[in-house]
């Protein structure tokens, strides 16, 4: 570019309305050190070239769409196509939060709709879409805890945590203020009501108790420890993350729960991976509904409105308008799709499919909480692999043969852990395809120890080394 060329010169030569005005001057000198002193290599190649090109990079990732992903905990299920098209509805897409309520009825009714279901699926009385994920709806859910009992005049400044509980559950609870008090489960891997009565005193605000927990296992003694923290003038928070397992089974309000968040991107099936868009509505019972943020979506007749909570109540507002809408309108399609007989029967196929793999397996490997599970279990292989080879080698050695690893070394109370989830729409044959790869690698790992120890060999990224890679990330080049 000839930097002397007026701005009126350049804009005679640009096609009309093509023409974009920039803040600097066009004339402004430029370093000889910045400018380009050969012409760029472009590379000039067909439309075909190009695609495969793509196509194979796609290749190279892990995805439901290509593989089982079994991903312990995090509930990676699938995501209906439809939903993505109704989330790209001209009437959705297209609108702004800034508009007026009276444009944006359909959406407020969507949101409305939403809430109406989740507090009919979970028994608890008012929701708020607002959080953006499964932390940040905890997250919420104590700050309303905190709250509650400020406006009582009650100091309590203490959460209590089972030791199998996601680590977002203390890290949440610190980040709200609050001392965490660990509780151990018991030979069974539930929370026993003598452990918990250790721990329990008046400076404890509430327990946080994922059910089922994150061993697989349904925590049998729950009406029990809600009278026991009840009785004592604390509050049981819910953590939703393996609500796939009871869903159209059981009510967690029904069991003394009295807040909860739910994860949509684990079991209302809107996407998970790449970090994102993720959604945690929060529920409470009525005596809470003033401390929710605001604002919230209510019915008046036949008109939706947006309600804002007494500013001296409510814990104020959580995220920017009304949450991570697309993700609320793909939650409520599959709810509507589902209805209360089809989310029972996900829930079932998903404990179904649990126990089939674990029934598989079971006489190879340690099943720490029993030979039954929820919708996942976790199994420990040490002792199971040959010598020299740990739980992390088995995981890559998976990544050779086309499966997404399940997630390892969680529950920490776990010894080499595996933490297996298949979710409800995987086939039978792909279960026993699934088993058979991670029984051969188990066999491969006292056969032939080097090749699985050194594995990943077949992916574009092969074996890192972990220390390095931790301490000193190579994030772009």
């Amino acid at each position: 570019m000839n930097n002397n060329k007026t701005l009126n010169e350049i804009k005679s030569n640009r096609p009309e309305g093509r023409f974009i005005e920039c803040d600097v001057a066009l004339n402004t000198h430029i370093a000889d050190k910045y400018k380009r002193v050969s012409k760029p290599n472009i590379p000039n190649i067909s439309e075909s070239a190009v695609l495969r090109h793509y196509t194979n990079l796609s290749r190279k990732n892990y995805a439901l769409s290509t593989t089982m992903y079994p991903l312990g905990s995090c509930t990676m299920k699938h995501n209906p196509l439809v939903n993505e098209k109704i989330a790209k509805f001209e009437g959705f897409s297209s609108i702004h939060p800034y508009q007026s309520e009276e444009t944006i009825q359909g959406s407020l009714e969507v949101m409305y709709e939403l809430q109406k279901g989740l507090c009919e699926i979970s028994g608890m009385d008012f929701f708020t879409l607002q959080p953006a994920a499964g932390a940040h709806g905890e997250y919420t859910g104590l700050l309303i805890i905190s709250k509650y009992f400020k406006n009582k005049n009650e100091k309590r400044t203490k959460i209590i945590v089972p030791d199998s509980a996601h680590g977002t559950n203390p890290a949440s609870a610190a980040l709200a203020g609050f001392e965490i008090i660990s509780v151990k489960s018991d030979e069974y891997g539930i929370v026993s009501p003598e452990n918990l009565k250790k721990v329990l005193n008046s400076s404890v605000s509430a327990m946080m108790m994922t059910v089922p927990n994150t061993l697989g296992v349904f925590e049998k003694n729950i009406e029990e420890i809600s009278k026991i923290m009840h009785d004592n003038g604390s509050l049981m928070y819910y953590d939703g993350a393996n609500l796939n397992a009871v869903m159209g089974i059981i009510r967690p309000a029904d069991i003394g729960f009295d807040v909860m968040h739910i994860n949509l991107h684990k079991t209302f099936s809107t996407p998970h991976g790449g970090g994102g868009p993720g959604s945690g509505p929060v529920g409470v019972k009525e005596f809470l509904k003033d401390f929710l943020p605001s604002p919230v979506v209510v019915k008046d007749g036949e008109t939706f409105k947006l309600h804002f909570n007494d500013k001296e109540k409510s814990i104020g507002r959580m995220k920017a308008f009304y949450g991570n809408f697309p993700v609320i309108l793909k939650a409520c399609a599959y709810i509507k799709a589902l209805g209360g007989e089809g989310l029972n029967d996900a829930s079932e196929q998903a404990v179904v499919n649990a126990n089939y793999i674990l029934s598989k397996l079971k006489d190879k490997v340690k099943i720490p909480a029993g030979n039954y599970c929820m919708h996942e279990f976790a199994m420990s292989l040490k002792g199971a692999l040959g010598d020299g080879i740990r739980t992390l080698d088995v995981a890559k050695r998976l990544l050779d043969n086309g499966y997404y690893a399940p997630t390892i070394y969680f529950p920490l109370i776990v010894e080499e852990a595996m933490m297996i989830e298949p979710t409800e729409t995987e086939s039978k044959q792909t279960l026993d395809e699934f088993v058979e790869t991670l029984i051969n690698i188990m066999e491969e790992s006292k056969a032939n120890p080097e090749a699985v120890h050194n594995a990943p060999v077949n992916t574009s990224v092969k074996r890192l080394n972990e220390v390095e890679a931790a301490r000193h990330p190579v994030l772009h080049w």
